[in-house]
């Protein structure tokens, strides 16, 4: 491949994997990081700033993941972190890439299935119009945010994406202390749609996504293989060997979690990801159980 290439949120668990893969390829990875820059490896930012259009200039393609974590509960100030790290991050980063001497062949940013809010047994596909709700409008904002980048004639990606698997962070680690003691189970009724993505497919995807010059606007990253919160409790449970017969009924969602528990736990979202079906990535895991024997194995 020999790209350049320049990556924001590389400390998450999706950045954690996709950066050890870019080199694989033998590609040139720089790092956008909020910290004080340490070597010409990375370029310091602040995402609530101005960002100079030198500073991006040259390189191949741009890989933007960074963004507050949305779990915790949602106070006024944890909820102003989420949109302004998405939005104002994503408008600055834009801006100055489509100001760029130097222009990158494209531009690939994070976004979510949250987009499409609470949408019970319904089908979602790219095509789908947004939902209501925080989480949807962060996610709207945050995909027009690329506009800047878009308007330049550079082709770019939103990465719709469902509940990565891994177990170095995010859901899945969240979940599987309480699992291993037997103390998991579904959540609220059990019957809301999880649209899950192994974290080597996200990578995989991301690779596929940017050798493919047909993908742009919004990409939905899950696998094909969507289940309801009720059969991911009981695969999860089983693969570790354990029962999953302590449920967590809705009212104490609502009542430890708040909104947050609300908008992440008890919201059903069905997604397909019909780009990357149409445009050939072969998904190395397409069903729950084996990604999760894979991620869990040993």
């Amino acid at each position: 491949m020999n790209s350049r290439i320049l990556v924001s949120g590389v400390s998450g668990p999706i950045g954690a994997a996709l950066l050890p893969s870019l080199r694989t390829n033998g590609c040139s990875v720089v790092r956008l990081v909020r910290s004080a820059a340490a070597g010409a490896g990375e370029i310091a930012w602040d995402p609530g700033k101005p960002l100079a259009p030198q500073a991006v200039s040259g390189f191949d393609a741009v890989i933007h993941l960074a963004g507050e974590s949305i779990f915790g509960r949602w106070t006024a100030a944890k909820k102003s972190r989420i949109r302004v790290s998405r939005v104002a991050g994503t408008l600055n980063l834009a801006s100055a890439l489509a100001r760029a001497e130097e222009k990158p062949n494209i531009f690939v940013s994070g976004s979510a299935i949250g987009y499409y809010g609470n949408r019970g047994d319904e089908l979602l596909t790219e095509e789908s119009g947004p939902g209501t709700g925080f989480l949807a409008q962060v996610c709207q904002e945050w995909e027009e945010a690329t506009m800047p980048a878009v308007q330049a004639d550079i082709r770019t990606a939103h990465l719709r994406t469902g509940i990565v698997l891994s177990p170095r962070g995010g859901a899945l680690k969240a979940m599987l202390m309480p699992f291993k003691l037997g103390l998991g189970g579904p959540t609220g009724g059990g019957g809301q749609w999880m649209s899950w993505i192994d974290v080597q497919d996200m990578v995989g995807a991301i690779h596929h996504i940017l050798k493919n010059d047909l993908l742009q606007g919004p990409v939905n990253m899950v696998a094909p293989k969507p289940v309801t919160n009720a059969e991911f409790a009981s695969t999860l449970a089983s693969v570790l060997s354990r029962p999953a017969i302590l449920p967590m009924p809705a009212f104490a969602v609502k009542a430890i979690f708040g909104e947050m528990g609300e908008e992440l736990l008890l919201s059903s979202q069905k997604v397909e990801p019909g780009k990357l079906i149409s445009s050939g990535y072969p998904f190395r895991h397409r069903g729950l159980r084996e990604s999760l024997q894979h991620l869990l194995k040993g």
